[in-house]
Parts: C-alpha cells; sequence; structure tokens
C-alpha cells in the first residue's frame, strides 16, 4: 500500500519511520521543506506539494498542528489533492466539530475519512506504543486498524467521527489540568520552606500521584524547558478547543479558562516553543531562588519520557 504523510514535525517524523520500518512506500509533505527531507535517508520520497503527495497514495495520514491547516491542505490548495477512492486518516488534535465537518466534505469529493488522533509523545511514537484512538465505522475500523498498529499496538474503536476528537480533548485538557495542579503545589511547597524530598515522599505514596508529576518535577525545579515532547503552544491551542466544545455542551467553563490563562501568561513570558511544564513560571514566577534540584528529590526514573503526554 501506498501511504502519503502529510506532516512532519515533532510527531509526524517517527510516525513516518514507522510506516517505513514495517515496509509500506511512504511520500511526505511537509510546508518546512527540510522537516520532510528528514525522512528521505530513510527511504521516503519527498513531494514538491500536498496534491503530489496525496495523489501518490491509497492512503492519506494528517499529523498538523490545527483544524486550520487540515483545511488548507484538502481543501485550499492550489493544485487542489484529488481525494477520489482515497482514505484520508486525521491524526492531530482538532476538535471533534471541525473533524465532522472534515468527514463531510471529504466524502463530498469521492474520497474516506475517519479520525485517529493519539495520546503519547515522541519517545512512544518512535516506538509504536501510541495510544491509538479510532472515530471511525465499524467497516474502517476492521480495514484499518492492522495498519494503524504501526503506532500502537491495540488501536480503540472509540465510536463514530469526532468522538475520538473529543476524548483527545478531554484527555490533553486533563494534561494542561494536572500540570496547573501540581505547579502550584510546588511553588507553594518551596515558599514555605518545606523539604521537597518529603513533599514528593508523601505524594508518591498517596492516591494524588500522577505520573506526570515525576516527569515533569526535574523540568520545574530547574526551570529547564528545552527541547520538549510537547511545546506550550500546541497545550494552549488544544486547551482553547477544548473550552470551545465545553461551552457547546454546557459545562462550567471557570476552571479551565483559568487554565487557559495561565497558558497565556507562559506564552506571553516567551515559553512558546519550550515543553509545557514552563506553566511554572506563570504560576511560580523565579524570585525566591528555589530553582535547584535537590538530589534525593529525582524521580525514580530520572529522564524517563516513557508515560503518556
Amino acid at each position: 500500500m501506498k501511504v502519503a504523510l502529510i506532516g512532519t514535525g515533532l510527531m509526524g517524523r517517527p510516525m513516518g519511520k514507522r510506516v517505513l520500518a514495517a515496509g509500506y512506500h511512504l511520500t511526505v509533505f511537509n510546508r518546512s521543506r527540510d522537516k520532510a527531507e528528514r525522512l528521505r535517508s530513510s527511504g521516503a520520497e519527498v513531494a514538491a506539494t500536498t496534491a503530489e503527495a496525496i495523489g501518490s497514495a491509497e492512503c492519506v495520514l494528517l499529523m498538523l498542528t490545527d483544524g486550520v491547516a487540515v483545511r488548507e491542505v484538502l481543501f485550499n490548495e492550489n493544485p487542489k489533492p484529488d481525494l477520489g477512492q482515497r482514505t484520508v486518516i486525521q491524526m492531530g488534535t482538532i476538535s471533534p466539530t471541525e473533524s465532522i465537518g472534515f468527514h463531510k466534505e471529504v466524502l463530498e469529493r469521492g474520497g474516506d475519512y475517519f479520525e485517529a488522533p493519539v495520546l503519547g509523545s515522541i519517545p512512544e511514537a518512535s516506538a509504536g506504543s501510541l495510544l491509538v484512538m479510532m472515530g471511525a465505522s465499524h467497516v474502517q475500523f476492521e480495514r484499518w486498524s492492522t495498519f494503524l498498529q504501526c503506532f500502537g499496538p491495540e488501536p480503540l474503536l472509540v465510536g463514530e467521527v469526532g468522538k475520538a476528537a473529543a476524548l483527545k480533548l478531554a484527555l490533553n485538557q486533563l494534561i494542561a489540568s494536572l500540570t496547573a495542579g501540581f505547579a502550584m503545589s510546588l511553588g507553594f511547597v518551596q515558599r514555605q520552606g518545606i523539604e521537597m524530598s518529603l513533599f514528593m515522599k508523601i505524594v508518591r505514596q498517596s492516591a494524588l500521584y500522577a505520573a506526570t508529576f515525576d516527569k515533569k518535577l526535574e523540568r520545574m525545579l530547574n526551570r529547564d524547558y528545552a527541547n520538549p515532547n510537547f511545546p506550550t503552544k500546541h497545550l494552549f491551542k488544544d486547551v482553547g478547543l477544548f473550552r470551545d466544545e465545553a461551552e457547546a455542551v454546557n459545562l462550567e467553563l471557570r476552571a479551565i479558562e483559568g487554565i487557559r490563562d495561565l497558558l497565556a501568561l507562559t506564552l506571553d513570558k516567551g515559553f512558546i516553543d519550550d515543553d509545557y511544564s514552563a506553566l511554572f513560571e506563570a504560576v511560580s514566577p523565579a524570585d525566591t531562588g528555589h530553582s535547584a534540584l535537590p538530589r534525593e528529590v529525582r524521580s525514580k526514573n530520572p529522564g524517563d519520557e516513557r508515560q503518556r503526554e
């Protein structure tokens, strides 16, 4: 089978390598051509346009930043790509409303469409251990779940188109809420002069513990947010999408709006392309000198990036 991958950024590149390792023919396209060229040495062909990439394939994977980019690729490019008899698999994080709209438009263009967003970051993408959530029909699930095992061992059928996109937003909202809550407690404990090792010992032994706390602890205490698996700007975008969809189903918005404000402040501080743990800079600005990481506080698995993100 011939596959096209549109979007070869932080997640797209390792996912492209997984497709190639599974023996599929892969053509890639990225607006920043140098990012696409990095996959040539792994065996991918590099297309000059999205139309060329899509025209070469039976299956089109989209790993793009947002719904605006998806619309541009599928419907606004010149020349317009031929979607007839092709299956479009949308794997980025967009809103369910956007995904349902794309489904309708792709069908009108003679193609097929379903969504398969993933939970995980670069290490999981490289290892093929992503959690793949399919918003698709049972027929599509039966046809495509084996192929999607390139990215994760057990793709899950969530429901029809829109359901997997909604679930992905719910999970990314949880990333933001857990990170904000941990940052607040961490900053408070620091400023109260409580031993960090004692705080973490209690948290690790309690029902309050989430693995992401240890994953982000070292970054926050050292205030080192470089080389992200998931940049702050993307989490800010996802929280905004969640907020809009939550409003549509009459959820109380004050909590998520507060977190979105904190992420906006983090961006204003210049941490746009840094790891989202930089949210700590909004919650607990670096003005107390508590930035060194005590050796005894280190996670039992330092540097372990295998927890889902």
